[in-house]
Parts: C-alpha cells; structure tokens; sequence
C-alpha cells in the first residue's frame, strides 16, 4: 500500500524536517551500542496495514532471525511519516524506520533524522552500483549521501479493464487516451457518469503529476535547480490534456462521481468493481486484484505518453518503500544487519515480493526464476528494468514542488479558477522556487 502524494509530503512539509536536526546527515558510527552478534532486541516501524502486506514483513523477518538468532525484532505496524518525524525529535527513535514516502528522503537526509549509510556499507564492502538500477539509487540518496535503502520497489503501469475494452487497442499516447476515455465513458439517464473510461485528475488516486513525468518528459528543474515548470511545454501538455478530459466529463459531474465510488485501498476500488475502465496504479494493485476480485478480467501496459514523446513508451516512474536507520538509534550495528539482509539478501527479497506483491530491488532478485507472479505483472518488471525509466528528484523541502503542481492542476487549473496556463504555471514556478530557499536549498 502506498500514501498518495498530496497527502503525505503536505505533513512532510508541514512538520519543518529540515530544521527538525541539525542540517547535513551526521556521518554514523558504526561502532555505536551493542555489537550485531550480542542477544538484543531492536524495534522496526513500517508503514503496512493490510493484512498479506503485514504478513509479509513477518515472514521475511523470520528469515533474518534464522540467521541471527541472537537479534529478536519487534515489529510495529501501520506507522505514518509524521509519527516517525515527531519520534525523532523528541528522542524517542525506534531502531529501524520505513516510509512509503520518497518524496520525504531529501529532508529527512539533510536535516540528519535519518543517517548515512555510506560508512555501514564501506566496513562491509557493500557496492550499491552493483546492486541496484541507478533510478533507485537516486531516490535513496540525496545530494550523495546514502540515508536509505530501497526495500523493494513499485513501478507504475496502465491497468485496463479487458472487458469495457473491447476489441480497442491499448492507449499508448494522449491522443489515443483522449479518443479512447470519451468512447468507453458510459452515462445515466439523468447525464451522470456510469462508468468512466480514465480519470486523468491528479487527485484520483495514482494519476499524480509525478507517475506521468517520465513517459512525459517533464524536467522539473534545471541545472542550477530552478523549476522549470513555467517555461516546460510537457507541463503545459500535459495541462491540457487534463483539462480535455475534465472539461469532457463535467467538473462538477466528475467530482460527483468520484466521491460516489470506493476508495483506493479497499476491496471496492473503481478499478477492481469495473466502475473505471482504465487506471494509473503501482504494481501492488495485481496482489490486491488477486486477493479482492480474482475474477476480473484485466491487463497491464506501460503509461500512455505525450503525443511528442512516442519513443518513451515502455518507461515509467520508479519510487518504492525506503529503510534506515533513525537518529537516536540505540542498536544501530542489528539495526544495519536487519536492513542490509532485507534490502540486499536475493532469498529474502524474492521471498518478500512474492508475499507482498512489490518489484524486488536488485538486479539479481529481479532476475530470480523463484518469483511468482501473475502475467500481469511481466510489465512493471520490464519497466524496472528500462532505462528511461525514472524517479522525481529529491529536495530539501520533502518534495513540496509535487504537492504544489499537484494541488494547482486539481483545485486551480481544473476548477477554471486559472484560465491562463502560462501564468498559472509560471507563478506555480515562482512558488516552488521560493519554498525550496526558504528550506535552506
């Protein structure tokens, strides 16, 4: 399960990471508390509720224990970022932390609430190059330093309901998107929707700016680290179609509908009960399909591109849950041995993602003969593996600038309370940049 964007890096934001410690990641001391084969006990806090996720974690944890009978790990569940942050600055850290939330990793690394691992991986001549694709590697390090690891990973596809698809082809571009969306949409007598054929408003679910970025173009920033997205034509494109499809349904009668159907993580998510034809979401969602509606009949593909951006076709947004160790850590050596076996044991990580329904994070575990998934699953592996594929750029300020373009295409662009893009998309610019010097960037 993953926490949308808007949410999470508003409460991020909010909390002030950045002045929470003092700035710029404390190199560890791996020699702190108890040695790694002493009989100790370390606590881990993770993010997973739903019951096959929670499992999951435990089935993989018995696994470490097997090797380290010494190490007894206490596991507590449903853990939000907030909670981590305000464990930290009061000195009240557990062991081990887990986020769904990469967007928070810049902060978290610059103020020091989360510590390099460079030194744990030095003394145990750890090559993360050699282990993992270089889009996760960027979103667990910031600025170079390393102050997570990736635990396993979630790319992001196309969801498609073969049924209400017919014999139409696959969307692989916005023009297709468009035709498609307004073909298969099906409405009520009285004009309401019945079934949409995609929801293209960032606050729906998956379909946020930053998923679509990569088969997109979307730069983002520039290299001095000034947002781009006032002058960006793949943001204004990708505006418009928004606005299109939007305009088509109705905003009113859209929001109406949206509110009317499930919520993304549970057992009547649009998707799954056939009210949405077509849908963004992560990997994840084949494990949940399998438990919560085994019968549907759907298929997966890569995110439809901008129409100028054909060649990016088969890419796609990387991010995944990250893991390390806190400030105030009072075993950090078991902490390290815990993180370092999930993270980078290929048993462990296979054992993991077939249990939870996650990408595994390394090139050897990704390649593993033992994975067990559904056919569905083969395209987000093939994303993981393509080299265009990508992940948002850190900063300082836990990622405010998705937040932002987020919260300005849903309740400013959307709505018709800004009727001119370029501006709206030039002050949006303005905004990020400001919010970033104010963090200290």
């Amino acid at each position: 399960m993953r926490i949308r964007p808007l949410a999470a890096v508003t409460i991020a934001a909010s909390l002030g990471l950045a002045t929470a410690c003092t700035a710029g990641t404390p190199k560890a001391n791996t020699n702190a508390g108890p040695k790694a084969e002493e009989q100790q006990t370390i606590e881990v806090w993770h993010g997973w509720t739903a019951d096959h996720e929670v499992g999951a974690i435990e089935n993989v944890t018995k696994l470490f224990n097997a090797a380290h009978p010494n190490i007894t790990v206490k596991l507590v569940k449903g853990i939000a970022d907030d909670k981590i942050t305000q464990a930290i600055r009061g000195g009240n850290a557990p062991d081990v932390v887990s986020s769904f939330t990469t967007d928070s990793l810049g902060a978290w690394c610059h103020s020091g609430a989360w510590q390099d691992l460079g030194p744990w991986e030095k003394k145990d001549n750890l090559d993360v190059t050699k282990l993992f694709p270089q889009a996760i590697l960027n979103y667990t390090r910031f600025k170079g330093t390393q102050c997570a690891m990736p635990l396993l990973s979630d790319t992001y596809g196309l969801y498609y309901n073969k049924k209400l698809l017919g014999s139409n082809p696959v969307p692989k571009t916005a023009a297709e998107m468009i035709a498609l969306t307004k073909k298969l949409t099906q409405f009520n007598a009285d004009g309401s929707i019945k079934v949409a054929g995609f929801i293209p408003s960032p606050s729906f679910y998956e379909m946020a700016p930053d998923r679509i970025g990569p088969t997109w173009g979307i730069s983002w920033f520039d290299d001095a680290g000034k947002s781009t997205l006032g002058t960006d034509p793949q943001m204004k494109a990708y505006a418009k179609f928004n606005k299109e499809l939007v305009d088509f349904y109705g905003y009113e009668k859209l929001q109406k509908f949206v509110h009317s159907i499930g919520q993304e993580f549970e057992k009547q998510n649009p998707f799954q009960v056939g009210k949405v034809a077509m849908a963004v979401d992560g990997e994840w969602r084949t494990k949940f399909i399998q438990d919560e509606a085994p019968t549907l009949d759907y298929g997966t593909a890569p995110i439809f591109t901008a129409d100028n951006m054909a060649e990016k076709y088969g890419a796609g947004f990387l991010s995944g849950t990250l893991i390390g160790i806190p400030k105030g850590s009072k075993h950090a050596q078991a902490a390290w041995e815990y993180i370092k076996f999930l993270t980078t044991d290929t048993k462990a990580l296979v054992a993991f993602a077939n249990d939870i329904g996650n990408v595994p994070s390394t090139f050897e575990s990704a390649a593993s003969p033992d994975l067990k998934f559904p056919e569905q699953f083969k395209t987000f592996t093939d994303i993981f593996k393509n080299p265009g594929s990508k992940s948002s750029p850190p900063t300082i300020n836990s990622n405010t600038y998705i937040s932002d373009t987020t919260k300005f295409i849903a309740e400013q662009w959307e709505t018709g309370k800004v009727t001119n893009l370029d501006q709206g998309l030039t002050d949006l610019a303005t905004k990020i940049d400001k919010a970033i010097k104010l963090a200290g960037g």
